[in-house]
């Protein structure tokens, strides 16, 4: 199967650690699991708080693509709504970080979002209060050095743990802001020709807007998507936009149905 699991990889242990570790439950977790804090898992994503090496003492955490993804271009059109549901899901765990949750709330019910996170405050606060992006190669860094398993960084400005060193890959030089990214693909197939920012336009509130691409007579070019439905929140839901099924005859071949362990709930551990 295209993108699968590939021995020996740090990140694909700490995905494979979160599927099979459910709070809770009796028995000895893995090291992966010991070693890390798992703070969400989905169909698509492992979130991990990073607490060997933050770059912030504020909150830094590593969101993990659930599936042995090479690189941020290996991404197409039809991936823009796992992006966007990437950059929604960081934002709501850095925030949890600055007003944590009461203690007699449930963990969980504290990452589903109110409504929708579509206002020009969220996009402000990803660039004045956090940060989240990728770190594209040749740059890396050098405190998690996996290259060949795609993953995001978010973090809580500022990076006062960060070191000259390791500034480097965090620096305008090689970090991808998230919202960059997904604004730089949809110029692809839309007339977005402005990057999202302080005054976002209606375009950057819909999660799967751009994601389709086709010829001008009406023939549909759309790469297969890497992202799952999920069938817990249904349509439209803003906690998690639906994310497009593969279309047929499609370019990039990728997995056309949930994962093994799709039936796993949304936990936090």
């Amino acid at each position: 199967m295209a993108f699968a699991p590939k021995p020996g990889c740090p990140m694909c242990s700490i995905v494979s650690a979160a599927a099979s570790t459910v709070p809770g439950t009796p028995g000895s977790p893995s090291n992966a699991a010991q070693q890390h804090e798992i703070l969400w898992r989905d169909d698509n994503f492992t979130v991990y708080r990073e607490t060997q090496y933050p770059v912030s003492s504020k909150g830094h955490i590593i969101i993990v693509f659930n599936l042995h993804v090479p690189s941020i271009y290996t991404l197409s059109s039809s991936d823009l709504p796992i992006l966007v549901s990437l950059r929604d899901t960081a934002h709501r765990l850095l925030s949890s970080f600055q007003n944590p949750p009461s203690p007699l709330s449930s963990p969980v019910a504290s990452m589903q979002p109110q409504q929708p996170l579509t206002s020009v405050s969220r996009l402000r606060s990803t660039r004045e209060v956090f940060r989240i992006g990728f770190i594209t190669p040749p740059f890396r860094d050098n405190k998690i050095p996996v290259m060949d398993h795609l993953h995001a960084h978010g973090y809580v400005l500022p990076a006062d743990l960060l070191g000259w060193w390791r500034a480097v890959g965090y620096s305008a030089m090689a970090w991808y802001d998230i919202d960059d990214l997904i604004a730089e693909i949809r110029e692809e197939t839309s007339n977005n020709r402005v990057r999202s920012g302080v005054n976002p336009r209606p375009i950057d509130f819909v999660p799967a807007a751009g994601a389709r691409r086709g010829t001008a007579d009406g023939i549909e070019t759309t790469d297969a998507a890497l992202g799952v439905i999920d069938p817990e929140l249904g349509v439209g839901n803003p906690a998690s936009p639906l994310l497009l099924p593969p279309t047929p005859n499609t370019i990039r071949a990728g997995p056309s149905s949930p994962s093994p362990d799709a039936s796993i709930p949304h936990l936090q551990v």
